[in-house]
């Protein structure tokens, strides 16, 4: 009798359940004419403890719903603060060295690439609405290259530390290529141009011989 063994269960990714709260502020000024309104990123906010929260979850609309000021103070009268719930911020091995430039930074943090919702309007007006949060400097990067809207947040003191953990344990620097010595390079002129060395002796007037 053949007995079938169940493959052995795959290990999900390190990951953490965040809440992106946006904000909407007026605009004073000239630019008031054009733009009433503005979105920011007020804050992201942990759902779950750094660690592994197990297989990700099927796709979900993440609905926004009205909140107060998330720092507690006052703010303008007219700004309101909307929670967008449940993202997944993942950890990839093969991006290690784009968390490894995050904790480098001079203040770690999230980045959130969001856009405007023509279908979610607020009093007429296109909402912000997250789609991304991410920990890694590359990814805000080419989100960036891509002229899309993206703004970052300092991360909290425990998440700076669960990353850190990951890339103690994932990143490996490229080794340094040895510089080529001095010596070995070639010469050029004034000009950029190749310069041709040789030992000929000397003859009168000071041309090499054979010239």
């Amino acid at each position: 009798m053949k007995i079938e063994q169940s493959p052995p269960p795959t290990r999900s990714r390190p990951a953490i359940e965040v809440d992106v709260v946006m904000r909407r502020e007026p605009v004073s000024g000239p630019m008031s004419r054009w733009q009433p309104w503005r979105w920011v990123l007020a804050d992201v906010l942990l759902r779950t403890e750094p660690g592994d929260t197990g297989p990700a979850p099927a796709h979900e609309d993440h609905e926004p719903q009205a909140v107060e000021p998330v720092d507690g103070s006052a703010s303008d009268a007219q700004a309101t603060h909307w929670l967008f719930p449940r993202f997944r911020v993942e950890l990839f091995r093969d991006d290690a060295e784009g968390y490894f430039l995050n904790l480098n930074s001079p203040s770690p943090c999230f980045w959130v690439f969001w856009r405007a919702d023509e279908e979610r309007l607020l009093d007429g007006e296109p909402m912000a609405v997250p789609q991304i949060v991410t920990l890694s400097y590359h990814d805000a990067g080419r989100w960036l290259d891509a002229q899309e809207r993206v703004d970052q947040v300092p991360a909290a003191p425990e998440v700076v530390d669960w990353l850190r953990g990951f890339v103690d344990a994932t990143y490996q620097p490229e080794p340094k290529r040895r510089q080529r010595p001095q010596s070995f390079q070639a010469l050029k002129d004034r000009f950029g141009q190749p310069v041709r060395v040789t030992t000929d002796k000397l003859r009168g007037g000071g041309q090499p011989s054979g010239q």
